[in-house]
């Protein structure tokens, strides 16, 4: 195994500060254009980032050496610390310690969208803005921007690098060469979120609320601009466009492209789309009935919209919300907590272990019951009509293991630092999935309130989540770092 190169790995994430340092100035433009206390800090924090990013790269502008598997790995994990320790500097001026800056930037990179702030009405417009802009940043956008516009990433690097942002990318390349695969899915990301944009401020919605929440939205990641979210509107249109976007974001979004482009019938024939629309379907229903008939809403109309939106918003890990899921009553938040944890497709930007890794390991199980009566049979696992391979199979069944395994070791961690059983396993799925929600009895999502320890917990499971496990844990083996 050939070493690392940090040369090549420090002149990417040079790049990359000076793309953030540019993405930073648009908040700033807006904080000076309403006068607000945070202008000086975002125009000072974006010259920082600039200045590091820019003698980065500008240094190591000679180094030329090929990214190779491990390099793409070791990038595409501490592009997020490197990306949160600098998109947190604005934050200091409204935040009142290091850590709660820090947590609410990883909560923004990772779409996590759980917040330290108790009164975000009153939080400032650049604030506002630059905490959706990092979760549509962080939604598919650190890597694919790297892939794309890095030409020293040979295909074998690009690729690494890639499935460690959108997993199931590999299944739908849209381009031989792996950066028009990122620049053509950068296009998909940003037409949709477009699209929502103008949408949203076709409804009730200003302008900076559409522009805001269009970016979160289409990020899966959560983060509003005022307390009550999407529920501050109190509006039947924007609940349903929220609900169908969100719903469009959970879908792998190689596929959407394709489907648009060329193979049309691409969309109804891919299996993990197929089962993401039925539990989807299924969820809402059955809520509906259950809440119309308990009479937790009035209207029927009423309950399917509440139902709908709340189901979207949690398998896809957005966080969302335009009612209060806990009056339900412990059924639906048995069944929402279920939806956490599976997630929604593979190559989208939501989180969870992701349903076609269920779906599989499903088949896999049904297969194992035949073999108990006919161990001599053959039984492939078959998915979007194909043969899985075991070696494929068993790294499913192994990542499944290992996501549970870190949910209940930071259930642990948390009940060490105080909390409950139930904010402890809630809270340590929620940040794993990226999810957001509240902990416990705190069904706004603010955690200001918890432990020092407890913030660094769930910002370490909140960066695991949205590697996928593997890729964040594996830097920190000997393995990784040993030559041979």
């Amino acid at each position: 195994m050939n070493k690392i190169h940090i040369g090549i790995i420090l002149r990417v994430l040079g790049i990359l500060l000076c793309f953030e340092a540019l993405f930073m100035f648009i908040p700033t433009i807006v904080a000076f254009s309403y006068n607000e206390p945070d202008r000086w800090a975002f125009l000072i924090s974006s010259i920082l980032t600039l200045a590091l990013g820019g003698t980065m790269a500008y240094r190591l502008r000679n180094n030329h050496q090929t990214m190779g598997r491990r390099d793409g790995i070791l990038l595409g994990t501490i592009v997020w610390i490197v990306f949160a320790m600098m998109g947190m500097l604005p934050f200091l001026s409204v935040c009142t310690s290091f850590t709660d800056a820090v947590f609410e930037t990883v909560s923004a990179t990772t779409t996590t969208g759980a917040t330290i702030f108790k009164n975000i009405d009153h939080l400032p417009h650049g604030t506002l803005l630059w905490r959706s802009m990092l979760q549509w940043i962080g939604g598919i956008g650190i890597i694919l921007f790297t892939v794309a516009v890095l030409p020293m990433l040979n295909h074998r690097g690009g690729m690494i690098l890639l499935s460690t942002e959108v997993s199931g990318i590999g299944q739908y390349k849209l381009s031989p060469r792996i950066s028009q695969t990122a620049l053509r899915l950068c296009s998909c990301y940003f037409i949709f979120t477009a699209i929502l944009c103008a949408l949203l401020h076709a409804g009730s919605m200003s302008l900076f609320d559409a522009v805001c929440h269009s970016l979160s939205t289409m990020a899966t990641g959560g983060f509003s601009t005022h307390n009550e979210s999407i529920g501050y509107f109190h509006s039947a249109y924007i609940d349903y466009i929220i609900t169908i976007f969100t719903f469009i974001g959970g879908i792998n979004f190689a596929i959407i492209y394709r489907t648009v482009m060329n193979d049309h019938k691409l969309l109804f024939r891919s299996e993990q789309v197929k089962w993401y629309a039925m539990i989807t379907i299924a969820c809402s229903l059955v809520f509906t009935v259950g809440l119309f008939m308990q009479g937790t809403y009035d209207t029927l109309e009423q309950c399917f919209r509440c139902a709908t939106f709340q189901v979207c918003s949690i398998i896809t890990s957005t966080g969302f919300s335009i009612c209060d899921t806990l009056s339900w009553g412990p059924f639906y938040s048995l069944i929402l907590l279920m939806l956490m944890f599976f997630g929604a497709c593979a190559g989208s930007t939501s989180g969870g272990a992701k349903i076609d890794r269920m779906v599989i390991l499903t088949k896999n199980a049904r297969n194992e019951f035949h073999r108990v009566l006919h161990p001599n049979v053959i039984r492939p696992v078959l998915y979007n009509g194909k043969a899985l391979s075991h070696e494929t199979v068993s790294k499913i069944l192994a990542f499944t293991i290992m996501y549970v395994i870190v949910w209940i070791t930071g259930a642990t961690v948390l009940a060490l630092q105080g909390a409950t059983m139930g904010e402890a396993v809630y809270g340590s799925l929620s940040a794993l999935s990226n999810m957001g929600t509240g902990i416990g009895s705190d069904a706004g999502g603010f955690y200001s309130d918890i432990t020092l320890g407890a913030k660094w917990t769930l910002m370490a499971l909140m960066i695991i989540g949205r590697l996928e496990v593997f890729t964040a844990i594996i830097i920190f083996m000997p393995l990784f770092w040993k030559k041979s």
